[in-house]
């Protein structure tokens, strides 16, 4: 009998990067084999993360706003970063929404729209993982619709004064910089936040069910006052907020097939080692088409994800491709969950295997940076030229 195939060499992945991209794959491969997976249990299960200590081990892997040039960030390509999302979603959603919204919401907003100086205070210092990030927009009331939010900044002398609630917050508890948007009589603007300004507070969201490994929190602002310079100067209305979630958006292209390869990973082992009517459970048939069809989607996911990794680095991505990546590759990794979950019955459910812990994840990371409804909306526009979201 031939040795048993992973995935990756089911679809012959490897031939498809090069060597950078590959030895960037590996090395956060065994940072999440050695540092995550040996953990992560635990931390779901008590809700809790060594979020500060990870960040600045993040840091040091070069991973913090990795696509990202200058500033202490590493100038890797979106490929690459893409790739270690994949890596470190095989670890756990949570560790990569930490990454991401550090990287590509956080960092990526002061980056791209920034003054000089806001870059020079935040971006080195949140490459490191000295300094965490977190990124303001969802309103308890406004999730899918921004535009309605609620959280204003007006105008007082030189200063601006910022009151509202942003919901849902990844890092916030924890954050030392929130980037948040607001409108203003000059349309919808960024601000950067110390969270260390008067009135700012970022309540701990608890009893969650997913995303357990991961701070997420709401935002309050009370009369936060801040100086002129505050707020992102490169630009105005809904384009920036939503082109920092476009590069999120890509990141979870890519993470979710992590989780669900995980899965994946996790079923064939354990239907190899299972005894059923005095045979493994590998050798039976409706076993093997169940791996065979996840299979398939797996690789699918990966193959459709690169490929959205070389348009963007060529510079021709367009939002309503990340749309197709993102419904497509986590709609399915959710259903990979859920079938590995019914190969391994009733141990599927403990924590002692990956599978429920990934299933309760993605149930976040299906609605998370569009839910898939809207990614629907935006291929069924792209298709039709018609918009119906109203």
């Amino acid at each position: 009998m031939p040795a048993p195939m992973t995935t990756d060499q089911l679809f012959a992945l490897d031939t498809l990067l090069d060597d950078d991209e590959r030895a960037i794959r590996d090395a956060v491969r065994r940072f999440v084999d050695e540092r995550i997976k040996p953990d992560i249990g635990e931390w779901f299960e008590t809700g809790e993360l060594p979020a500060r200590e990870l960040a600045l081990e993040l840091g040091k892997l070069g991973v913090l706003g990795m696509h990202l040039e200058g500033y202490g960030a590493a100038g890797m390509s979106a490929t690459s970063y893409g790739l270690a999302c994949q890596e470190l979603e095989a670890g756990d959603s949570g560790i990569r929404s930490l990454v991401s919204v550090q990287g590509s919401l956080a960092m990526y907003a002061i980056h791209a729209y920034g003054s000089e100086e806001q870059k020079q205070e935040w971006l080195p210092r949140m490459a490191a993982g000295e300094a965490i990030g977190c990124f303001g927009l969802t309103e308890p009331d406004f999730g899918s619709n921004p535009a309605g939010m609620r959280t204003r900044a007006r105008r007082d002398g030189d200063d601006w004064v910022l009151n509202g609630t942003k919901m849902w917050i990844t890092n916030g508890s924890i954050a030392d910089v929130a980037v948040v948007w607001a409108q203003t009589d000059e349309k919808i603007r960024g601000f950067v936040v110390p969270t260390d300004s008067a009135g700012f507070s970022a309540p701990k969201i608890g009893k969650k069910l997913s995303l357990r490994a991961s701070v997420t929190s709401e935002l309050v602002l009370e009369d936060v006052r801040l100086p002129g310079s505050a707020v992102l100067p490169e630009v105005q209305g809904l384009r920036g907020p939503l082109g920092c979630l476009n590069e999120a958006r890509f990141g979870i292209v890519f993470g979710a097939m992590g989780a669900a390869r995980d899965c994946l990973q996790s079923a064939i082992e354990y239907a190899q080692d299972r005894k059923v009517f005095d045979k493994s459970l590998a050798g039976y048939q409706l076993t093997q088409a169940k791996l065979a069809d996840m299979a398939l989607e797996l690789g699918k996911g990966q193959l459709l994800a690169l490929h959205l990794g070389r348009l963007k680095d060529a510079g021709t991505l367009q939002s309503e491709q990340v749309s197709v990546g993102k419904l497509n590759n986590v709609r399915e990794a959710i259903q990979i969950a859920r079938t590995c979950r019914t190969i391994l019955a009733a141990n599927g459910i403990t924590l002692e295997y990956p599978v429920i812990r990934h299933a309760n994840n993605l149930e976040s990371v299906l609605t998370y940076e569009g839910t898939s409804e809207v990614h629907q909306l935006v291929i069924g526009k792209a298709l039709t030229g018609a918009e119906a979201f109203r």
